[in-house]
């Protein structure tokens, strides 16, 4: 397989792929830029798309600049978002993205990759340069946006700070010298930004390449931190594994195409194949030995149905004998995932939660005092009460 195909296999769009010949042509490491914005601590799979494709270009020889966007993140991307993001302070963002970067380097090569925030150049900016920078586009551009025409069309508030971020992030490009800048497919018009305004400083033009959007655990909306619906990069092999295995059929196809770049073999059997992708997946971010130990744990859990001498997050409920504040309080603290209490409430009514071993269909159900067990939460995740 030549370069040309390793490196756009599996890209939703590459503009344009003749560009990109000729910059491979060049007979100079290419600067490949990522930007990230460090707006919750975890980077999840949904990431690791456009990471790993990132990776693809540093094995071949060319440098990897992930731009940690310490002051974009402070604005948020409005890219897909029917809402304003909430603002976070600078420290807040510092936080996060000493994670990201910890996190990043789980794919990535140290070696190969330069780390530049760009709070380097937009912290140097006096008004009369933001004025500039902003004279170089057009309100009529930044609303021809599918997310903000959604917005006005709606009645929803687009914040005047919102319409700098694609501005921000093109600015990014120049000040990098991108050769290419890689996205996931909802950056397609911040990165066209990058472009134009590359093409204005007699730079030339970044390639574009958008991955597609890889979607939650819910397998309808994309995955994303603030959906709850994401697998992060930094927990446990089990924990991945559990969730992975918590995903539908449908969804498994999807993820063995982005995650894996590869098809279910035809003779696989649904549970078998998922099992295969969950411990692939979770050998890929910890090692063979944790995603072993992992697969034997939910065999011994969920297959054996011998959840009582699994290995189980202990969970102490305090006063609380209700089965749906139960279920709520155990994914909160022993799984850092959130239910409210109508989701808890489904899942019971829906026959998931099980006490012991029996299922619990009352929304009602309450514990005896002071008895102890195993509760079932959901197909994959269990609890052991304890006082």
């Amino acid at each position: 397989m030549s370069d040309l195909e390793i490196l756009t296999r599996g890209c939703a769009k590459v503009l344009s792929e003749e560009e990109l010949i000729a910059k491979l042509a060049l007979g100079r490491p290419l600067r490949i830029k990522l930007g990230v914005d460090p707006t919750a601590p975890d980077i999840h799979l949904g990431h690791s798309i456009s990471l790993s494709k990132l990776r693809q270009f540093q094995e071949l020889g060319h440098e990897a600049i992930l731009i940690i966007g310490d002051f974009t993140a402070m604005i948020g991307d409005p890219s897909g978002r029917s809402a304003t993001r909430p603002q976070l302070t600078h420290d807040q963002v510092l936080a996060n993205a000493k994670s990201y970067q910890e996190q990043a380097f789980k794919i990535l090569l140290r070696e190969r990759a330069r780390i530049v925030f760009n709070g380097e150049w937009f912290e140097a900016m006096c008004l009369e340069e933001v004025i500039k920078l902003n004279s170089r586009v057009t309100l009529q551009q930044m609303l021809v946006r599918e997310d903000f025409r959604d917005r006005l069309d709606k009645g929803r508030p687009i914040r005047a700070h919102e319409i700098q971020y694609p501005i921000m992030q093109g600015w990014d490009s120049v000040m990098v010298r991108a050769d290419v800048e890689l996205g996931g497919t909802d950056q397609l018009f911040n990165i066209m930004v990058g472009r134009d305004l590359q093409r204005e400083e007699g730079q030339p033009q970044q390639v574009v390449m958008v991955v597609p959007i890889l979607e939650g655990l819910d397998g309808s909306q994309k995955m994303s931190k603030s959906l709850g619906n994401y697998i992060a990069l930094n927990e446990s092999a089990g924990e991945m594994f559990g969730k992975i295995m918590s995903i539908s059929d449908e969804l498994m196809v999807r993820y063995y195409d982005l995650l894996l770049g590869e098809t279910i073999p035809p003779d696989a059997h649904p549970m078998e194949a998922k099992k295969a992708l969950a411990r692939r997946v979770a050998a890929r971010f910890h090692s063979e030995a944790d995603a072993a130990r992992a697969l034997e744990d939910f065999n011994t859990r969920f297959s054996a149905r011998d959840l009582e001498s699994a290995d189980l997050p202990e969970y102490s409920p305090g006063d609380a004998r209700d089965i749906v504040s139960l279920v709520v309080g155990a994914y909160s603290l022993c799984f850092s995932t959130s239910r409210s209490r109508s989701d808890a409430r489904r899942l019971v009514e829906g026959g998931s939660v099980q006490w012991r071993g029996e299922k619990v269909a009352d929304a009602k159900f309450l514990l005896p005092p002071g008895e102890v067990g195993v509760l079932k939460l959901d197909k994959t995740r269990a609890v052991r009460i304890s006082h």
